[in-house]
């Protein structure tokens, strides 16, 4: 009998933000494949939850994911999570889930928290619809990322470290657009200190350069005219 890989949503700051669905399949799961066991154990042991835990990360070698492979095969259940959020969302689980349909395994979605979904319903920009980019070329194909943003027409939202924000802001308020662009930024959402920035890219750029302390955690950064 064919196995079961469980893609877990996790809390993206606030441990109290997991499903009850979640918190099950993380106890019944052969084992719980994660980025750094250590967030992961922590996460666990909030929950008073015991498993066993694998390392599996974009540097998974090809006898780790045989050996998941393998388990799947002989019907084991095991289930994926990231260090915070929806595996598979500009994360290496995608790798995993191709190969792990391949050979023919379930594939169970366990939804849950998300920074690109939770920032863009507090980010109060008109619409349904907005194209997602994941995170910025740290190098090659960056000067391309931000000048093809105009030519989507509608909302363009990316990812984005704390130490690239200030020179993606830079980029932005480099562009030649027809229309003034307007930047909303999300940053340390569900957490203590959770904060939303919203102005032209001049503006958002010198509210990050006057509040440098406020340059930390992981940034949602959306990108639209008005």
């Amino acid at each position: 009998m064919i196995g079961t890989l469980s893609i877990v949503a996790t809390p993206i700051g606030n441990m109290e933000d997991i499903t009850l669905r979640a918190l099950r399949v993380l106890k019944e799961a052969d084992y719980v494949l994660c980025e750094d066991t250590r967030v992961t154990g922590n996460l666990l042991k909030r929950h008073e939850i015991k498993a066993k835990l694998r390392r599996y990360d974009a540097h998974a070698s090809e006898g780790s994911h045989d050996a998941i492979l393998k388990d799947l095969e002989e019907g084991k259940h095991i289930a994926l999570v990231s260090d915070a959020g929806t595996p598979g969302v500009s994360d290496p689980g995608v790798m995993l889930v191709a190969r792990a349909r391949e050979v023919g395994a379930r594939i169970d979605a366990i939804p849950g928290p998300s920074a690109l979904t939770a920032a863009f319903s507090i980010a109060g920009i008109s619409g349904n619809s907005f194209i997602f980019l994941g995170f910025v070329p740290h190098k090659k194909g960056r000067q391309t990322f931000f000048r093809s943003i105009p030519a989507y027409g509608m909302p363009v939202a990316f990812y984005e470290a704390p130490h690239r924000i200030l020179k993606s802001l830079e980029a932005l308020v480099a562009l030649e657009t027809e229309k003034p662009l307007q930047v909303t930024i999300a940053r340390e959402l569900t957490k203590m200190h959770e904060e939303v920035v919203q102005g032209t890219p001049a503006e958002v750029l010198a509210y990050f350069n006057e509040h440098t302390d406020h340059v930390r955690g992981e940034f949602v950064v959306f990108v639209y005219t008005t």
